[in-house]
C-alpha cells in the first residue's frame, strides 16, 4: 500500500485558457493534516477542485492513493474521497437528515435504499459536527453556520479515506472554528487524510503539520508553520507586512496584520 494519499506531478491546469495552477508537484502522505493558504487568486480552490476530480489537469498527473485519479470511477471516488465546498446551495427544503444521508449515495446498492448502516454512519456523523439537535430541522431554515456543519456532517458521512475542504470555518464563530478544526485534528489521529484550505493563518498555525503556501498558482514554500509562515514569506506572498510572533499559551505562530500607520512605521525604521 502506498504510504502517500495524494500525489501531484507537474500539474498545470486552469479554466478556458488561464491558467490557475502550474506545475505543481508534491505528495501528501496518509494520515496526515495539510492546510493550503495564499492570497485571494492562488489556486487554493483549484488545487481542491483538482484533488477531487472535479477539475482535469492540463499537464502532469494526479495520484490518489496510489492509483492515477483519471482511472477512478465516481462511485469508487466517492467512497474514499468526500469534499467540503466553500459555498453550497441547497434549494429544496430537504430535512438535515435528508441531506446528511445525501453522503451515503456512493455507499448504497442497486436499489438505492439506505439500510442500518447507512442511518448509523448518518447518526454518528451529526452527532461529531453537532448537528444532531437539528435532525429534523429544513435546510433552508439554518444560519450560513449550521449550513456549513451540515454539509461537513454530509461529508463524514461518506466515511472516506480523504477528506478535502475549502475554507470550512468561514461562516462559523469562534467556537464552532475550533470546534470544527478540533474535528478536524481528531479525524487526522484516526487515520483520515485531511486537505484543508484556510484563509485564517492563526488557525493554520494552530492545527495544521503542515503547510503549503502557494502564490499566483505556484508553490512559494511547503514545510512546517514556522518553516513556511515567515515574516520574510508572508510579506512577499501576500503584499503586506505581517507581525509574526509566538503564542506563549500554545506555542504555535501567531499573525498579525498590521495596520497602515504601523506599516509605514515599521518600514520608517527598515530605512535607518
Amino acid at each position: 500500500m502506498s504510504e502517500e494519499a495524494i500525489r501531484f506531478a507537474g500539474v498545470t491546469a486552469g479554466y478556458g485558457e488561464l491558467a490557475a495552477v502550474r506545475n505543481l508537484s508534491f505528495a501528501v502522505r496518509r494520515g496526515e493534516l495539510v492546510g493550503v493558504i495564499g492570497p485571494n487568486g492562488s489556486g487554493k480552490s483549484t488545487l481542491i477542485r483538482l484533488m477531487s476530480g472535479v477539475l482535469h489537469p492540463w499537464q502532469g498527473a494526479i495520484e490518489i492513493l496510489g492509483k492515477p485519479l483519471a482511472r477512478y470511477r465516481s462511485r469508487e471516488l466517492g467512497q474514499r474521497v468526500a469534499v467540503v465546498p466553500q459555498e453550497t446551495t441547497i434549494t429544496f427544503p430537504f430535512s438535515v437528515t435528508e441531506v446528511v444521508l445525501f453522503g451515503r449515495t456512493p455507499h448504497l446498492g442497486s436499489f438505492g435504499f439506505e439500510r442500518e448502516r447507512d442511518l448509523a454512519a448518518a447518526r454518528q456523523a451529526m452527532e461529531r459536527t453537532d448537528v444532531a439537535p437539528l435532525a429534523n430541522r429544513l435546510i433552508t431554515e439554518l444560519s450560513g453556520g449550521e449550513r456549513q456543519r451540515v454539509i461537513l456532517a454530509r461529508a463524514l458521512a461518506q466515511e472516506p479515506e480523504i477528506l478535502l475542504l475549502d475554507e470550512p470555518s468561514a461562516f462559523l464563530d469562534i467556537r464552532h472554528q475550533v470546534e470544527i478544526y478540533d474535528l478536524l485534528r481528531d479525524l487526522k489521529n484516526d487515520g483520515i487524510t485531511v486537505v484543508t484550505v484556510l484563509h485564517d493563518l492563526n488557525l493554520a498555525a494552530l492545527y495544521c503539520e503542515r503547510v503549503i503556501l502557494l502564490d499566483r498558482g505556484e508553490v512559494a514554500r511547503d514545510g512546517s508553520p514556522t518553516e513556511v509562515m515567515t515574516y520574510t514569506m508572508l510579506t512577499r506572498v501576500y503584499g503586506t507586512d505581517v507581525y509574526v510572533t509566538v503564542n506563549d499559551v500554545t506555542q504555535t505562530l501567531n499573525v498579525l496584520p498590521l495596520s497602515r500607520p504601523h506599516r509605514q512605521r515599521l518600514r520608517r525604521f527598515g530605512d535607518r
